[in-house]
Parts: C-alpha cells; structure tokens; sequence
C-alpha cells in the first residue's frame, strides 16, 4: 500500500501563512497527481489544489493567487504553500494521491491513497 502523511497545520491569524506537506511513502512506481482537499467544520469536502508529475496545476477560484500547489519528485512529497490565510480556509486538509505502486503479489497495479489530514485553523 501506500501512505500519505499530511503535516504543516496548525493554528494562524488571518492574513498569515502556511505550508503544508504530504509525504508519499511504500513501493511507488509513479506518482501520476495528487490533490489536496479540504473539509470546513460542517462542511463537505472540496478540492483546493492539485498537481500532475508534468507539473500542470489546479486550483479552487477561492484559493487562486493565494495557495501554491508543488512537487519534489525525489522525496514524493507534495506542498502546499498557503498565503493570505482567511478564516474561512479554516478545515482539516487532506492529501490525494493517484499513481501505480507494486503489490505484495509482486505485480504492478494503480493506487489512490489519502492521507489522515491535518488541520488548519485560521483565527485572530
């Protein structure tokens, strides 16, 4: 199997600044793209950002020209880099992760893998 771990949260004041990390570990083969999601006290979850391994980005229109998605291959470790926090981006965020790993039967087969979540509470 494989398995995400978020870390990074925490507690902030508006306008403050976050970066999270989700770190991909077990017998990966590719990473193909990882997003990381978001669910509001309340709430359902929502896809803030997402990354591919070519490095094409997505974002929610209510993180956009505020949160960064980006990637280190070579740790398969994904970022999220959180600018001009605002109290409603308060959640606990999780990472998502689709790509191929090898199974315990020794053979190759697709993955979708998420994290336990982290949270962030944004607040003065």
């Amino acid at each position: 199997q494989v398995q995400l771990v978020e870390s990074g949260g925490g507690l902030v004041q508006p306008g403050g600044s976050l970066r999270l990390s989700c770190a991909a570990s077990g017998k990966i083969f590719r990473m193909s793209d990882v997003q990381w999601y978001r669910q509001a006290p309340g709430k359902g979850r929502e896809m803030v950002a997402g990354i591919t391994k070519g490095g094409s980005t997505n974002y929610a229109d209510s993180v956009k020209d505020r949160f960064t998605v980006s990637g280190d291959s070579a740790k398969n470790t994904v970022y999220l880099q959180m600018n001009s926090l605002k109290p409603e981006d308060t959640g606990d965020y999780y990472c998502n992760a689709h790509g191929m790993m090898m199974t315990d039967l020794g053979r190759w087969d697709d993955f979708d893998s998420w994290g336990q979540g982290t949270q962030v509470t944004v607040s003065s």
